[in-house]
């Protein structure tokens, strides 16, 4: 029963929440404390995203097709634009709040993250071999050193270590931090000029996925820079902007989904578009309104809503785990599995399979966590307390 799936998702966002009472705000909505069940809510939205397109998404086989999860089937770009936002908000404040950050920034984001990446890689190697998958020499190899994406959806652990470095190098040689995040800006926008160029071919950089939210990086360093400035504001005449940031947020979403779902959206290729780089541009700028209206409207809510729910919270301490490793289950209980063959522990009803993706993701993403902080112990050594 699908309506009791959404009353109880409404229950695990809003478990042990409180609202704040009149003429007061929550003053720590940016913190780890309140960030981190933020996390946790785009991460669950990531993974009932990828559900959707194994259920109800139009594309799949018709006997396949089952309703219940239409909500979240094209909202995928929201919840990662949150991600990256988080992550650029994360960047700044760390880096304001630890004088020796910088010094300890390729040990402590960069290499982690990279790690992370290949480790996952080697373990979908050894699934899809297991699974029957045939593979030469050449695509074990390929495979291995990255140049193909074995994991499932790894294509945002992929370049999150591009952008750190684009972060470090910006703030590492500009003298003013608002010159530093216009570099970052420039990057995040030559990277998504670059993705324009590729067609839907399998490859890297091939699908609007990889760009269609990549501005919410340099925004949440720039939220960041203003954060005080921008909190005082928003307090002020307080109902006005929330109300204005919801019609932003659900009229620049059916926006950017007009945009990417017309003949000048992404998908130039189908019908020989020679405009198509401008038009996918066009599209992925919709998009990143979007997602920036979005984040307002989320950060506006917790300037009131006090997230304490502990299952988010969970959620939002292994995200990376949860990232990387949901996505074989999503196809271990779909109606194929990895695109290597038919369904293995295939599941009819919407419900049960959402419960069982969940809780076999959970303990996909412990284990993994503890091979991943094994790892980076055993490379990098292990950190001194406090430093």
């Amino acid at each position: 029963n699908m309506s009791l799936f959404y009353f109880l998702l409404g229950l695990v966002i809003f478990l042990d929440s409180r609202l704040c009472r009149r003429r007061e705000f929550n003053e720590g909505y940016t913190s780890l404390e309140q960030t981190r069940p933020l996390k946790g809510l785009a991460i669950l939205g990531v993974m009932l995203h990828h559900l959707a397109q194994k259920t109800c998404a139009p594309w799949n086989p018709r006997p396949f097709i089952r309703p219940g999860l239409e909500f979240f089937l094209d909202k995928g770009y929201l919840f990662v634009g949150m991600f990256l936002f988080l992550s650029g908000l994360g960047l700044y404040r760390s880096r304001k709040a630890k004088p020796d950050y910088m010094k300890r920034f390729f040990r402590r984001r960069v290499l982690p993250t990279v790690i992370a990446f290949y480790l996952s890689q080697y373990i979908h190697v050894i699934v899809r071999l297991a699974a029957g998958q045939k593979m030469g020499s050449t695509r074990i190899i390929l495979y291995l050193i990255g140049i193909w994406t074995a994991a499932m959806n790894a294509w945002f652990v992929l370049i999150l270590p591009f952008f750190y470095l684009a972060f470090y190098l910006a703030f590492r040689f500009c003298r003013r931090e608002g010159a530093a995040i216009g570099w970052v800006a420039v990057f995040a926008l030559g990277y998504a000029v670059a993705c324009s160029f590729v067609d839907h071919n399998g490859g890297w950089l091939a699908g609007e996925w990889w760009y269609n939210s990549i501005m919410m990086f340099p925004l949440g360093l720039l939220f960041g820079k203003n954060e005080q400035r921008l909190t005082a504001r928003f307090q002020k005449r307080y109902p006005l902007w929330l109300l204005l940031s919801l019609i932003l947020a659900v009229g620049l979403f059916l926006l950017g989904k007009a945009a990417s779902e017309s003949w000048l959206g992404y998908y130039g290729e189908d019908w020989g578009d020679s405009l198509k780089v401008p038009h996918r541009l066009g599209s992925a700028a919709c998009q990143w309104l979007a997602c920036g209206a979005a984040v307002f409207f989320c950060l506006l809510l917790l300037m009131k809503l006090r997230l304490n729910s502990p299952v988010l919270g969970f959620l939002g301490g292994r995200t990376m785990e949860y990232y990387l490793m949901h996505g074989m289950l999503v196809d271990l209980f779909g109606f194929e599995f990895m695109g290597i063959h038919g369904p293995l522990l295939y599941i009819r009803s919407v419900p049960l399979y959402i419960l069982a993706v969940l809780a076999a993701s959970t303990a996909a993403a412990l284990l993994f966590g503890w091979l991943w902080k094994g790892t980076v112990r055993m490379l990098l050594g292990r950190e001194k307390r406090g430093s």
